[in-house]
């Protein structure tokens, strides 16, 4: 893990919620109320996310969700959109199907565009966050809340722009995606010590040599989505060059994946380690050591607070539920499907539709990122029990059985 759009909320950031103890007993066949639960639910969180994304105009006004809504950041004003969050809602609003929601998605997408092509610098570079009121300047260019630039989120940027282009076949979608993954090579790759994708640059425009696991992992799967749309070899060895630095953060003895280097590049970093890159390594390459991880992630990260189960962040505080990692666990098994992974994907399913309900600061139809507010991630930040845009995305990516990795 590493300074990403986790972390530019300093204090500010918000955490997954908790969902219901996972036990073998768990069926793993649906009756017809569990059926109609869910299609409430994940009705109720494309709600969610169409209001967020309405809040600030509507029809093709370009417009961003804030990430967070209610809580603790309800009473300090905070209305940021995390473009990590966007990237994510605008995967999900592709599973739901209906007009309405591929209008939203193509807009946010268009979003992506705008901004990208109306930034100060003008390098190709995206922002970790924006402001949504409003969002152009009168002077035409974005409204930037965070001006750092991650190599991750540029990553995440260009697949959801690969996934709008593979639904709607708008060339502009790819070209969007070529620019991002023209500035994370040209200004993160970096061969020295352990080959890799360093992370970026931080908001003073300072290069940032650390080399991220969670970086790597979505380069490596945005690069081969390039190669799948372009048919270009480059983008599939450069994608191998990505995946090849997460293997060696990979503990074969531990069978977990460290967190990357510091900033010299060859260090690794032991401490902490997170959940998010155990799971999204198998979800990213579909490597069975990385199912490992998976089960290493359950047996060190479970955390249970206020009547709910599921993971935590990283190694640093298991005191409380992480939400959003939490649906990244269960996209992981419901990939995987090895012996009793349908019985835990049913159980924390369910405890996230009851978190949907009853959480702190719920609405009935979005996700909050943690189950109470204060969840430590180790690396300088705190998640609240505030809805959240990012969660409620990877709760409708793991309920509908989407990989946001793969097209």
């Amino acid at each position: 893990m590493s300074p990403s759009r986790r972390t530019v909320l300093g204090s500010l950031v918000t955490l997954g919620t908790v969902i219901a103890a996972p036990t073998a007993a768990t069926s793993a066949t649906a009756t017809p109320g569990r059926r109609r639960n869910a299609a409430a639910s994940t009705a109720a969180a494309f709600e969610f996310l169409a209001e967020k994304i309405d809040q600030y105009g509507a029809g093709a006004t370009l417009r961003v969700p804030q990430s967070y809504t209610g809580g603790y950041f309800a009473g300090i004003n905070f209305v940021s959109s995390f473009l990590y969050d966007d990237a994510l809602t605008v995967i999900a609003l592709l599973q739901e199907g209906s007009a309405a929601q591929l209008a939203r998605a193509t807009m946010l997408g268009d979003v992506l565009l705008y901004v990208q092509a109306n930034d100060p610098i003008g390098d190709g570079r995206t922002r970790a966050s924006y402001q949504p009121n409003p969002l152009v300047t009168a002077d035409g260019t974005p409204y930037i809340g965070s001006p750092a630039a991650y190599s991750g989120n540029q990553a995440w940027v260009g697949m959801a722009l690969c996934h709008l282009y593979q639904r709607t076949g708008q060339r502009k979608y790819l070209t969007g995606a070529l620019t991002a993954a023209d500035w994370i090579q040209s200004r993160t790759w970096s061969a020295a010590g352990i080959p890799g994708y360093t992370g970026g640059r931080s908001a003073d425009d300072q290069p940032l040599t650390f080399k991220a696991s969670e970086h790597n992992i979505d380069i490596g799967a945005f690069f081969a989505m390039l190669h799948r749309q372009t048919g270009q070899r480059v983008w599939s060895a450069r994608s191998a060059q990505a995946f090849a630095f997460v293997r060696a953060m990979w503990d074969g003895t531990a069978r977990m994946i460290w967190t990357g280097t510091t900033p010299d590049g060859v260090t690794i970093n032991r401490d902490p380690i997170p959940a998010d890159v155990q799971t999204w390594a198998y979800l990213a390459t579909k490597d069975a050591r990385y199912g490992q991880a998976v089960d290493w992630t359950i047996a060190n990260l479970t955390a249970n607070d206020g009547g709910f189960t599921g993971i935590s962040f990283s190694t640093t505080d298991t005191s409380k539920v992480w939400f959003e990692g939490t649906a990244q666990l269960v996209a992981a098994l419901d990939l995987r499907q090895a012996p009793g992974d349908q019985a835990r994907i049913n159980a924390y399913l369910a405890g996230l539709r009851d978190a949907q309900r009853r959480a702190p600061n719920a609405d009935g139809k979005g996700i909050v990122s943690a189950s109470s507010d204060g969840l430590d991630t180790g690396f300088g930040d705190l998640y609240y029990a505030a809805l959240h845009t990012g969660a409620t995305a990877w709760y409708l990516l793991a309920a509908t059985g989407a990989n946001p990795f793969t097209l």
